[in-house]
């Protein structure tokens, strides 16, 4: 993936903290009050080989390191999995004794957690060929006694216990609701869990904001105007619809971050994940905007304080990054202008694990005046 031109920061890090926001995010790695902030590291799982093996199958050997890394569900994203981790050992009254589902296991990392924090009993539902190896991950830390790991689909698979008291799972995609696994999470909960039963994480928020981005844009989109002086705009019109997945560096923010859309996981359906909701972007500074960037929060509300984790650009990065949508127009704004118009997502009809966005956006300032619609394609 590029990284922007000027960018404070590289993937792993690096960006300026939020100053101010609606809640508090701190470092995972310290006591959280509230919130811990999102810090991003990748970890890829590596299968290790040499002689003397003594002819026995190595369990996932038909697959490289680079699989596991780039299977989303199978990495590790340090800052994710330490924020889990702060949940799971700092509310241990929500684990303890208690019957625990981890949707999309992966490792099994999170089962671990709560078989640490006292679980009764954990299952751990995992489709990929990772379950393979979190079996072998479990027997090997001794939580074979308490940690089942179920190889298959969560829609497929029986569990031997009519209901559990916990569901947990790290379902979040890009943009929120790209390639994610809400409606299995949803399945999860409305099948098995029990009256009283809580969903982790609960809550997850989409924001929206605008940025300044004149190099990246100029070097990346403006380029298929006149490739060695041949007009290639046809793939400038496809290039405009894709959302760029990139960190922002908090700098190039010009406006206000507002609050798109709310979803509470223990209460929701999969038709609420499909919406159009209004925004006013209110500018901070005189500046050009070149893109809106979208990014979400998530939280823990059953705590015994509120935690969750942000993917703001003004947190510490994480491996979702923000998602960079490329307006057409080159907005000149003045501080105290408006940006106002609605957003529009749905699931694509072909793919539900896709994206298709519908902005509608407009600026009556006293240097610029658009009105335009714009269509993207996250795929």
């Amino acid at each position: 993936m590029d990284q922007r031109k000027g960018s404070g920061s590289d993937a792993n890090g690096g960006l300026a903290e939020a100053t101010a926001s609606r809640l508090r995010f701190e470092d995972p790695d310290e006591v959280m009050e509230e919130n811990p902030a999102a810090a991003a590291a990748t970890v890829g799982a590596e299968e290790e080989g040499g002689e003397g093996g003594g002819g026995e199958e190595v369990i996932g050997s038909d697959k490289t390191s680079a699989d596991y890394y780039f299977d989303s569900y199978s990495h590790f994203d340090v800052v994710r999995t330490k924020s889990y981790q702060n949940v799971i050992t700092q509310n241990s009254f929500l684990f303890k004794d208690k019957i625990v589902l981890d949707v999309g296991a992966g490792t099994g990392i999170l089962s671990l957690f709560c078989a640490k924090a006292g679980a009764k009993h954990v299952y751990a539902i995992e489709c990929s060929q990772m379950a393979d190896m979190a079996k072998e991950i479990v027997r090997t830390n001794g939580y074979s006694n308490v940690i089942t790991v179920i190889k298959g689909k969560v829609e497929e698979i029986e569990l031997p216990v009519p209901k559990v008291d916990v569901i947990i799972s790290e379902w979040m995609g890009y943009f929120l609701l790209f390639e994610n696994m809400l409606n299995t999470v949803l399945y999860a909960r409305d099948k098995w869990l029990a009256d009283g039963g809580v969903v982790l994480p609960d809550k997850a928020s989409l924001h929206l904001t605008a940025i300044e981005d004149a190099e990246y844009k100029e070097d990346k989109i403006e380029f298929w105007n006149n490739v060695y002086g041949f007009d290639m705009r046809c793939i400038k019109k496809q290039a405009m619809m894709e959302p760029l997945v990139d960190t922002v560096d908090a700098n190039q923010i010009v406006t206000n971050c507002q609050l798109l859309k709310t979803m509470d996981i223990s209460k929701m359906t999969p038709g609420d994940a499909s919406f159009t909701v209004p925004f006013k972007l209110v500018a901070e500074r005189n500046d050009y905007i070149h893109a809106l960037v979208a990014y979400f929060n998530v939280s823990f509300t059953k705590c015994h304080k509120m935690m969750g984790f942000s993917t703001g650009p003004r947190s510490k990065a994480t491996h979702w990054k923000q998602t960079v949508l490329y307006l057409e127009d080159v907005l000149t704004i003045c501080e105290g202008e408006t940006i106002t118009g609605s957003m529009t997502v749905t699931p694509n009809k072909k793919n539900p694990r896709d994206i298709d966005i519908k902005l509608c956006y407009a600026l009556s300032g006293h240097r610029c005046q658009v009105s335009r619609t714009q269509h993207y394609k996250m795929r």
